[in-house]
């Protein structure tokens, strides 16, 4: 996946343009949600060496928000996918955009990272409320 299919993606689905928010960095872009400007994307172009490869070739990279924290430690295990470059490297994933991670992979992680930076009102239209079922009385059901 190329960075061109990403912002055709993210523009489609969530209806978001990129932003350019570094002069010196004039290729990198940020995607914020509209409501509470939090960033659920980053896409920049990083020496591979940032990301402990051999190589000190430019690459295309997305960092991404990995919400839960036991499946952010099993992420970066995956070929293409690290902790995150310049980002909290608890809570965010880099992942290139060079075809090493399959594409449907790279959405699924970018949806992932949408609705953990989303609202606490546009969660719940993503994910509908649970229904509990709570005994009447629960000393019986212990």
């Amino acid at each position: 996946m190329d960075k061109r299919t990403v912002f055709d993606y993210i523009k489609k689905k969530y209806k978001v343009l990129p932003e350019y928010p570094w002069k010196k960095y004039d290729s990198n872009a940020v995607f914020r949600h509209a409501d509470n400007k939090k960033w659920f994307a980053l896409v920049a172009g990083i020496t591979k060496d940032k990301l402990g490869l051999p190589e000190d070739t430019v690459c295309e990279v997305i960092n991404l928000k990995v919400d839960d924290r036991f499946y952010h430690d099993i992420i970066p295990r995956e070929a293409g996918i690290f902790s995150a470059y310049h980002m909290s490297k608890q809570n965010w994933v880099t992942v290139l955009l060079d075809g090493t991670v399959p594409d449907d992979r790279i959405l699924d992680l970018l949806d992932a990272s949408y609705l953990a930076t989303a609202s606490t009102k546009k969660k719940q239209k993503y994910r509908p409320p649970k229904e509990w079922i709570i005994p009447s009385n629960p000393k019986y059901y212990d």
